[in-house]
Order: structure tokens, then sequence, then C-alpha cells
């Protein structure tokens, strides 16, 4: 016990030493208990005082959130393709049309045709009005005359229905259609109705493409990715003028082509875009749109895709699909693809016509 009542005065000692004598082992024991809890409780009640006492802070401020939404033509900074979702929303609003003209126009494409009415203006600026995507089995050459003309007549009639003049509806044939056994059968058949179809080369239908999809305000920092059934178009600017280079479509497993050889080409291909416009990839087509309804944010018009690992796509085309998407984002480096909803390079074509 020394050791507890070392540091007690001499009187304080003495009646300790006299109280301890003339009790009991069991009185000395509780006396000797309350003692030792009365320095527990000390001790504590110092060390807490310390514990809590005010410390020195550092005051830090808070950014204000991003906006989550842009004026016409205003754009945000490119975000990172991830594989986790968490994509960044493109803030962009394309400009509208002013008393503008309502047109019509069918995409005749390698797996069916598609119809579209846009109004445009005089600026080149326009808005999708509504848009029917069709899967027809014409492009499969199974289909008859009649078949392929019911079909046609009833695009027509819709249409027609929805305010658009006769002479403003308009035929393009996409040049991976081109390649398909049935289409000329749908030319014959548009003929005999007295339509006029216009076809176009993959060079011209990239350089359409890229009129539709890419904003003015992305002219010299970003390209486009068109990845058709038939084809895959990649386009940019080059000086002012449009650029672009062809290479496989989704489809090219039907051709008995190997992945690696697809990854090949459509790497030397996208390589050949300029540095500078790599930050970001406009992308339309069938692969994109299915990639991009996994991902849309309610009716966004613009969807950024999440990088190629992170979706699965179960079918030959889809998977193919990826395959090419996969090669363009790998040769170029890009981290954003923005999916245009709206978009298409028949589109494009109209904005070609006077207005």
């Amino acid at each position: 016990m020394t050791g507890v009542v070392s540091n007690q005065q001499p009187e304080t000692t003495f009646f300790y030493l006299f109280l301890m004598q003339n009790l009991t082992v069991a009185g000395r024991l509780l006396i000797t208990a309350i003692i030792l809890i009365g320095i527990y409780f000390g001790i504590r009640y110092f060390t807490s005082n310390r514990e809590f006492a005010p410390a020195t802070t550092t005051a830090t401020t808070t950014s204000p959130a991003a906006p989550t939404a842009a004026k016409a033509g205003e754009t945000t900074a490119p975000a990172a393709a991830t594989t986790s979702g968490g994509r960044a929303p493109f803030a962009y609003t394309a400009p509208e049309p002013t008393n503008g003209r309502l047109r019509g126009v069918v995409e005749l494409g390698a797996s069916g045709f598609n119809s579209f009415i846009v109004r445009t203006d005089a600026q080149h600026n326009w808005k999708l009005g509504k848009a029917e995507f069709g899967n027809s089995l014409v492009m499969e050459n199974m289909a008859t005359d009649d078949d392929v003309r019911m079909g046609l007549k009833s695009y027509i009639g819709k249409m027609l229905d929805n305010g658009v003049a006769g002479r403003d509806i308009h035929f393009v044939v996409s040049s991976g259609a081109l390649k398909a056994a049935g289409t000329q059968k749908i030319i014959n058949q548009l003929k005999k109705l007295g339509y006029v179809v216009n076809t176009v080369t993959p060079e011209k239908e990239g350089a359409l493409g890229l009129r539709s999809v890419l904003p003015p305000s992305y002219a010299d920092k970003a390209f486009v990715v068109d990845i058709g059934s038939g084809n895959t178009k990649i386009s940019w600017l080059a000086g002012g003028a449009p650029k672009s280079v062809e290479t496989y479509g989704a489809k090219y497993f039907e051709k008995s082509v190997d992945d690696a050889t697809v990854a090949a080409d459509v790497k030397a291909k996208a390589g050949q875009v300029p540095a500078s416009l790599r930050s970001t990839c406009f992308i339309i087509g069938g692969i994109p749109f299915e990639l991009a309804k996994k991902v849309r944010k309610g009716t966004e018009r613009y969807t950024v895709l999440d990088a190629a690992s992170a979706y699965q796509l179960d079918n030959a085309k889809g998977k193919a699909g990826l395959n090419i998407y996969r090669a363009v984002a790998e040769a170029t480096g890009c981290q954003q693809f923005v999916f245009d909803w709206d978009a298409n390079f028949t589109i494009g074509y109209l904005l070609t016509l006077p207005q």
C-alpha cells in the first residue's frame, strides 16, 4: 500500500495507518477500494477534459454544383466513359428551327427502313417531330413486290397524315443497303410510285451523318461514328470540309470475318482522326442505340455511353457492334461517347436541300 499513500501529508498517513490497524480485514479492503475508485475517477475526469478541448480547424469551402442543363449551343467539359454507370449528363441543347419547313425522309437501311419527320429552317437548325423504326424482311430478300409496295405506302401515308406535303417526302438508300440483294426491289417499287430514290456512297453518308449530329460548337473538338449493319462511317471536319472513312459494319460476322481482323481495320481507320478532335465522339447507329437504351436517363436527347466493357450483348450483331465500339475507343483514346437519339444521316440529307 505504500505506493498509494506515498504522496499524502504526515497527519493523513498516521490516521490512515491507525485506522487500518483497528479495522477488520474486510473493512481494510473496503476503504482501500474506495480510495482506488476515487483515484480512477479523478484521473478520468482530467483526461476527459483534455480529450474534448477545442481543436484547431481549417475552414474549407465547396464549389457550387455544376448545372445539369445548358442553354442552346452551350457545352460542358467531357466526362470519362465509365464502367460503373456514373456518367455525367451531356449538357447541350440544340437550337430549334425558326419558321421551319416540315419534311419527311425514309431511310432504306441494311436492316429495314426507318422514317423521320423533321422541321428545318434556312439556318440549318432542325427538330425531329416523329420517328418510326421498322424491321423489314425486304432486306433479307424475303418479301414480295406487293409487300414492299404496301410497306412503302404505309410510311408515306403516315407522313401525309402528319402534315408533310407529298413533294417534301424523300427516300434515301444507305450505302450499306446498296450491297443488299433486296434493295433494288425497293427502288423499283418506289419509281413505280413516282418517287425519286437518292443513293449515297459511304463517304457521302458519313458526311451527311456528320452534318446532322455534330454541333457547331464541337466542330473543332469532336468526331462522329455511325455504326451501321452494312458498314461503319467515321467522320470529322478537316479544314472546314467533311472527311469520312469506311470500315466494317455490325453484320460482318455473316461474311465469316473474325473479330481481330475487324478490330484492326477499325483501329487503322479511327487512327486517322486528328488528335485535337478526340475529346468527344458523337455516335449513332443501331448498336449505339441499343447501348444507349440501357443507360438513358428519362427522355434526354443526348446519352453518354458507358465504356464498352460495361455492356453485355448476347446476340451476334450486338457482340460485333461492341467489338467495333471498343476498337474506336482504343484507337482514339476518346473518353466521351455521346449518342444522339434524334440524329440520322438522312436528316443530314434534308439539311442539304434548299429551304
